[in-house]
């Protein structure tokens, strides 16, 4: 082994067998686990969403109450909503699948680039609010390196989720566990101890209401509650994070999730209120380089034993910022699934959608981690700057599914059993959503939200851009597809020096010479090559070998069944080519596999036909565009340039026929 093979091996882990039964079993998540790796998202914005509602009160910290009343019931809304999105779509509902299928692909290519930019949001404020609040802990001296501190967890999250999603949620749960628990406990002291004060409490509010009133009018009340309201948005991203990581979730699929989403939920819609009611009970207020929860253990804990207080605050602290780091999980779990699947659709470059020997999207992982650490730099790791930028996008996202389940719920009114109910929870949900979308809109534009919808404008316009060039190259494949039409209508006699009615020979001849053929399935391109072969090198070849690799990707990795019909499928495409050459008069046989990657495979499979076939030389057709440039090789499969220098390096010959566009 190579050491730069062990060092992968060491850093990331060996490779998985796609041939093992069990793999979706073992890299499935219970409900549990998936709490931790999705519903971590909402749950970790309880350490800086609560924080900048608060904030943006000012002199007026007692409407937080109602700030978190709204944010509760939008978490329960939004949650009852999403419920029906996964019983519609149990294979996966995320925004992206559900606005393609139930509006158009073009509002589902809108939905997923809005989601994108929000993952990459995601992973970017979660681990810059983890770093605020690690030196929360630390001397103000030291805060100059937090910036340096928060790249590095980005860098190692990174490597962590390129192991797999099984081992990151595994390492990562005592520290989900460890929150939980601290602010579970913080939050219910506080309460119990404050028990005889929240008359004065109420008394408190009704004032605060009323010097609101008289200071800033009805209106200008109701919007700085709005506005402190849409600062604390990014709360609810977790909820589409469940529904989009389906996929990765344990047998039965839809109620895993479902169960998934009540625990995040239930625990999300506790912390929130909980901590909103802390800020109020200690009245707390800023200190330079704390957050507002760091000061709020400590004045709760100000009359425990001096080392007890100390010790628990650390914990919390420490525990919250992990969880934090926990949160920008589902950045790097569903950002890349969402990328892939547009990717399969040609929103974006194919190779998007492919997946690394560890069977996660390796290529989407470093796209999100890479953006992150970009967006880091340019916001110097500013919690209250990323936060103005962030969770306008999911709601686009939020609208988009909803005004879908609308329209289908609607639409299949007679077949659907209760669908006033559900038309109304799903109706609900659009209304709550598209006001909080106007919102923050209006609240965040001037304050740097115009950013956001500037970025995802320019995402939206490439990728448009991409899909209108692979719709003009998949013209072109469809007038090569005519070949399979004529293939399969004129089976024998089709090459001229082939007499009609000559029988295919039962034995292969190994010391004759062989054609190896790579070809991708049954279509245009594979019998544009083959022929290729036959009008280059007349009647040379005496056997002919077909070897088809499926490509196990993001779109079909989903579950045995889907990994069993793309075998088939293979299987068939080769036994389609065998069984024409076979009419042609030649000695056919045909190789198939299913891998991640093909040149791997390829490399693999290919001794074993020169041991038996001496004279073998291997075939590949490469599609030749008019004007080559970085773009189109970007966006197009050039792998069999890579298997013919891997095949160099073996000593077997591999000829590249070019198929012009």
């Amino acid at each position: 082994m190579s050491l730069i093979k062990r060092i992968k091996n060491l850093v990331i882990g060996k490779s998985r067998d796609l041939e093992d039964r069990g793999i979706f079993h073992k890299i499935s998540l219970i409900a549990f686990f998936a709490w931790i790796g999705l519903g971590a998202d909402g749950l970790s914005s309880s350490c800086y969403g609560p924080q900048e509602a608060f904030l943006a009160l000012g002199t007026h910290p007692y409407l937080s109450i109602f700030v978190a009343i709204g944010t509760v019931l939008t978490i329960f809304v939004i949650s009852a909503s999403y419920s029906q999105i996964v019983e519609l779509f149990p294979t996966g509902g995320g925004g992206y699948l559900v606005a393609s299928k139930l509006l158009s692909p073009t509002t589902g290519m809108v939905s997923g680039c809005a989601l994108l930019i929000d993952y990459v949001l995601t992973i970017t404020v979660s681990i810059a609010a983890g770093a605020d609040a690690v030196f929360s802990l630390l001397p103000l001296p030291w805060h100059v390196y937090r910036l340096q501190f928060a790249l590095l967890v980005v860098i190692a999250m990174m490597v962590l989720n390129m192991r797999g999603v099984k081992e990151s949620i595994l390492f990562l749960a005592p520290i989900f566990i460890a929150f939980l628990v601290t602010h579970v406990f913080i939050i219910g002291y506080a309460i119990f101890t404050h028990l005889p004060n929240l008359t004065q409490v109420a008394l408190a509010t009704k004032t605060d209401i009323h010097s609101s009133f008289s200071e800033l009018g009805l209106w200008g009340m109701i919007f700085l509650v709005l506005r402190a309201y849409s600062m604390g948005a990014g709360t609810y991203t977790g909820i589409e994070a469940v529904s989009n990581g389906i996929p990765v979730l344990r047998e039965p699929k839809a109620q895993t999730a479902k169960h998934t989403m009540r625990y995040m939920a239930i625990s999300l819609a506790f912390v929130v209120m909980g901590l909103m009611l802390g800020y109020i009970l200690f009245q707390i207020t800023p200190q330079a380089g704390k957050t507002l929860n760091a000061i709020l253990f400590e004045e709760a804990t100000k009359f425990w034993n001096k080392n007890t207080a100390l010790v628990f605050v650390f914990i919390t602290l420490i525990a919250e910022a992990m969880l934090l780091f926990v949160g920008a999980q589902a950045g790097f779990l569903d950002g890349p699934r969402v990328l892939a699947n547009m990717a399969k659709d040609r929103w974006f470059p194919t190779r998007f959608s492919t997946l690394s020997d560890r069977l996660v999207t390796q290529n989407g992982i470093l796209i999100m981690g890479g953006l992150a650490l970009f967006l880091m730099l340019i916001a110097h790791g500013s919690v209250r700057f990323l936060v103005v930028l962030y969770s306008i996008n999911v709601f686009i996202t939020f609208v988009l599914s909803q005004l879908g389940m609308v329209r289908h719920w609607w639409l299949y009114r007679v077949q659907v059993k209760r669908w006033f109910r559900k038309l109304l929870i799903n109706g609900i949900g659009l209304l709550l959503t598209a006001s909080i979308l106007i919102f923050m809109i209006i609240f965040k534009f001037n304050e740097g939200g115009w950013i956001t919808l500037l970025i995802t404008g320019a995402l939206v316009i490439l990728a448009m851009l991409i899909r209108r060039h692979y719709y003009k190259t998949a013209q072109i494949l469809h007038r090569l597809n005519s070949l399979v039409i004529a293939a399969e209508s004129n089976g024998n006699g089709v090459f001229p020096h082939v007499l009609p009615g000559i029988k295919a020979p039962v034995q292969p001849d190994p010391k004759a010479k062989t054609a190896v053929l790579l070809v991708s399935g049954f279509n245009g391109m594979g019998l544009h090559t083959l022929f290729g072969v036959i009008r280059l090198f007349g009647g040379t070849f005496k056997n002919f070998v077909f070897v088809e690799i499926g490509v196990v990707d993001a779109g079909n990795f989903k579950g045995v069944n889907e990994v069993d019909r793309l075998n088939q499928e293979v299987h068939s495409d080769i036994k389609r080519y065998v069984n024409f050459m076979q009419k042609q008069g030649f000695y056919a046989e045909g190789f198939s596999a299913l891998s991640v990657d093909p040149v791997d495979e390829a490399a693999r499979i290919a001794p074993q036909i020169i041991e038996r076939f001496p004279n073998a030389i291997f075939f590949g057709g490469q599609l030749i565009f008019p004007k080559d440039s970085f773009v189109v090789r970007f966006l197009h499969n050039y792998t069999v340039f890579a298997m013919q220098k891997r095949l160099y390096r073996e000593g077997i010959p591999f000829v590249i026929l070019p198929i012009r566009v």
